[in-house]
């Protein structure tokens, strides 16, 4: 019997996928990635990714990245609350939302206070609605932890995290699973392979950030990708890494899939009513 999985972060509907996304999606069902979470990144892609996910019965999120946070207004946050009042089911959870202070120029001083006027008003938006978040954590977690604080939601995905054990902890304490995919696949990750190893497995959902956070049989040098060469990353590869973090902790394969599968239903719970109407 194939092996099921979910792909807790995916973004089917980024531009890398436009000349194939229906096909990228049916191989990927092929191998047992049955369920993509599809998070939107900016208020003018809400309209399309719902259509798409409508389309292939795959759940999705809507927020506003903290990458897309320059181009925003506030008119979008006034866009993507009517957007959750319409209580479409493929709707789990607001994202994908969250602080990076990595790029240098979302640092700067007013940059940095937009990122978090708009981290806060969607954490305000998630209370009010009672959903779970998606969260983009990129040298941001402490600050990302303060506003979860401050607004209570319901839980949810620290996708991509690579923190400390205390911070990670301390995601967990507030209902979080954290988001682990192809990064953990380099022998070189030691920090962030340590965290998938002995982390609660109850604290653990798979991702693939596809197209981006290619697995290691993937990645390109820059010098290969100007010559052509594609790094494009697919849910296809989700068993690949589930395999490897298996690995790492000692765990049968198919241990590691039901709990990734069950811990992302539970920090998503619309999740588990959308598979079971689908």
């Amino acid at each position: 019997m194939m092996l099921q999985w979910i792909d807790s972060h995916c973004h089917l509907d980024a531009p890398e996928f436009s000349a194939d996304r229906l096909a990228v999606l049916q191989r990927a069902q092929e191998v047992g990635v049955g369920h993509c979470v599809m998070p939107a990144v900016q208020a003018k892609d809400f309209e399309a990714l719902q259509i798409f996910a409508n389309q292939v019965q795959q759940p999705y999120a809507l927020g506003i990245h903290p990458l897309y946070v320059p181009m925003a207004q506030e008119k979008d946050l006034q866009y993507l609350e009517n957007c959750i009042q319409t209580g479409e089911p493929g709707m789990v959870a607001l994202g994908e939302i969250g602080l990076d202070f990595f790029v240098p120029a979302l640092c700067e001083p007013s940059m940095r206070e937009k990122q978090l006027f708009f981290y806060h008003a969607q954490l305000k938006l998630a209370e009010k609605y009672k959903l779970p978040v998606i969260l983009h954590v990129r040298k941001s977690a402490d600050e990302l932890l303060r506003g979860l604080r401050r607004f209570h939601v319901q839980g949810g995905i620290a996708h991509a995290f690579n923190g400390s054990f205390q911070q990670a902890e301390a995601f967990i304490d507030l209902g979080f699973a954290l988001g682990f995919g192809g990064a953990c696949t380099f022998d070189r990750a030691l920090q962030l392979r340590r965290l998938a190893t002995e982390l609660p497995l109850t604290a653990i959902v798979l991702e693939t950030d596809a197209p981006d956070i290619p697995p290691h049989w993937l990645y390109r040098t820059q010098t290969q990708r100007q010559w052509g060469v594609q790094s494009r990353n697919e849910p296809i590869e989700l068993p690949k890494i589930g395999a490897v973090v298996a690995q790492l902790r000692g765990l049968p394969i198919e241990v590691l899939a039901d709990a990734t599968v069950n811990n992302a239903k539970r920090v998503l719970p619309q999740l588990s009513f959308f598979i079971k109407n689908a």
